[in-house]
């Protein structure tokens, strides 16, 4: 069976135009990418879990930000090549994204060291234009950004 992973797409509209805030992955594999290495904040629904409840939980172990208790507009699910299908909702609010302050993991590094270093989940965040997001983000999670484009009928993040 395929993992599920729930995310949060949270949106602010500056100057007449739609950003959204994506995350980029921290630790070593991550550190030297930055095309395709953006994503939406999202993290594996646990069993019994509802996958609303899962998306904020895990926006808020990514960011440290609590979502609130707005509106939360579905836009569905994805795909990746890997098999991992994403649910999200989008809500509108805005943060300082360089205050973003994520959980942590711990892995071998160097590999076959022996020794453990920690890395946080996320290393940083950012705000970004439609146009910016297509060239920054995991291409199959953009299909959701404009998703919500159609939903949220935002002339300012148009084509």
């Amino acid at each position: 069976m395929s993992k599920i992973s729930a995310g949060l797409i949270m949106y602010r509209v500056r100057a007449g135009q739609m950003e959204v805030l994506l995350v980029h992955l921290g630790g070593p594999f991550w550190s030297r990418k930055d095309s395709g290495a953006w994503f939406i904040p999202k993290g594996e629904v646990n069993p019994e879990e509802d996958h609303l409840s899962a998306a904020k939980r895990e926006f808020a172990e990514e960011t440290g930000l609590k979502p609130g208790a707005g509106s939360f507009v579905p836009l569905g699910s994805v795909k990746q090549k890997s098999g991992k299908t994403v649910v999200a909702w989008a809500f509108e609010g805005d943060c300082d994204p360089g205050s973003i302050q994520s959980n942590t993991f711990t892995m071998e590094w160097p590999p076959k060291s022996g020794r453990r270093q920690e890395f946080p989940e996320v290393d940083r965040a950012g705000f970004f234009t439609r146009e910016q997001a297509r060239d920054k983000m995991h291409p199959a999670e953009f299909e959701l950004l404009e998703r919500l484009r159609k939903v949220a009928g935002a002339e300012g993040f148009a084509r």
